[in-house]
């Protein structure tokens, strides 16, 4: 038995690209990796990268995706990626995403008799209300589980999503936990000479949003309970990290947020721990990485009751858990807890329920799915 396995992941987003889906297959495959696995990344290519010749990068043309500036989708590559798996096949494949790569990926594994596994990563039928066609949703969530029943196993971050796919007619669904980079997100990244940018002093209440701006994120909320928050705290700011389609309109009708943009790295950890609150009003998530990511910065946290927050933030002990769906709430929640004598110390508590979750454990599980999916191919 060979301790050491071929896997290939597909994807058709992956960094510099700023999104949960990208970040999340980049630390699998660094894990794999970092475990002497084999590891081929088959990814959409995007107009800077070189001609380099890798045999473990595979490049497949793309195309842009409508709304999503910097992100493009993957053409269907079926031949070409039947030809590379017949020539060497591997052990297991991953695909992360439902767009044409993923779906000519999907095929030509079942083709091949190569065992696969699908992440259940974006509620495209969601996203399909937020954008004014929620006509289409039950159309396209027979779509998504169409796709995710040929494969041989779905990941899905939480035990919530994993019981609802169940009860919705989806087969082998399977949970993999999420981590958090615990020395990339940590409170000693806090930087009073950007707090002081911001028109701020030590004691005033920064209140952060980190994702994209656009519709489905909820921002409307974001930006009325802010308002709330406000009129008890003046001296209170919204900073708003990230781009999007919204971010045009929403920085001309509120001059006063900070619109920061996107931001990476030292800069992103700088922006976290240079909070106090971290408010999350999407209802859109499969999981919501940006919660674990504000929690290990030392930030007291608001968020509805599903996700990230429901697997990890503890009503009263790290912010507030609010009710799926209930607006009413959330800002009455949020305007509790930015008032809080003990709104560090709730920061703190939640950076302290997050540092057991360590990206090489969520490394090792998705090896050990995926080479159980070829040991059982292998004795069948």
């Amino acid at each position: 038995m060979k301790s050491h396995l071929h896997f290939e992941l597909v994807t058709e987003t992956y960094p510099p690209e700023v999104n949960g889906v990208a970040f999340t297959v980049q630390s699998l495959e660094h894990g794999l990796r970092s475990m002497d696995h084999r590891v081929a990344l088959v990814r959409t290519e995007r107009p800077e990268d070189s001609d380099r010749f890798d045999k473990d990068r595979v490049l497949i043309a793309g195309a842009p995706l409508p709304n999503y500036p910097g992100v493009r989708f993957g053409l269907p590559a079926g031949r070409r990626l039947q030809a590379r798996w017949t020539q060497e096949r591997p052990d297991a494949i991953y695909v992360a995403t439902e767009g044409p790569l993923g779906w000519s990926a999907l095929n030509a594994a079942r083709k091949l008799g190569i065992p696969v596994a699908t992440g259940f990563h974006t509620r495209f039928d969601t996203y399909a209300k937020d954008y004014g066609f929620g006509f289409l949703s039950p159309w396209v969530f027979n779509w998504l589980r169409r796709f995710h029943n040929r494969g041989d196993a779905t990941l899905v971050p939480t035990l919530e999503l994993q019981q609802q796919l169940r009860a919705q007619g989806f087969k082998k669904v399977h949970r993999l936990g999420r981590a958090v980079d615990t020395v990339q997100f940590h409170p000693r990244w806090r930087d009073n000479a950007l707090r002081e940018s911001w028109g701020l002093q030590e004691d005033d209440v920064a209140v952060l949003c980190v994702g994209r701006i656009a519709a489905e994120k909820n921002l409307d909320l974001t930006l009325s309970t802010f308002r709330a928050i406000q009129k008890r705290q003046p001296r209170a700011r919204l900073i708003l990290v990230g781009d999007g389609p919204s971010r045009a309109n929403l920085q001309a009708a509120h001059p006063d947020v900070i619109f920061a943009g996107v931001q990476r790295g030292e800069a992103l950890s700088r922006h976290y721990a240079s909070c106090d609150l971290f408010l999350f009003a999407s209802l859109s998530e499969t999981f919501g990485n940006v919660t674990l990511e504000a929690m290990a910065s030392g930030l007291a946290t608001v968020a509805f009751d599903y996700g990230a927050a429901r697997e990890h933030l503890r009503h009263g002990e790290h912010g507030a858990v609010v009710g799926f769906g209930d607006h009413d709430e959330f800002l009455q929640a949020s305007v509790r807890t930015a008032s809080a004598l003990d709104l560090r110390h709730m920061g703190y508590a939640a950076r302290c329920s997050v540092q057991p979750l360590h990206p090489m454990k969520v490394a090792q599980d998705f090896a050990g799915l995926l080479a159980g999916l070829h040991w059982q191919r292998k004795v069948a």
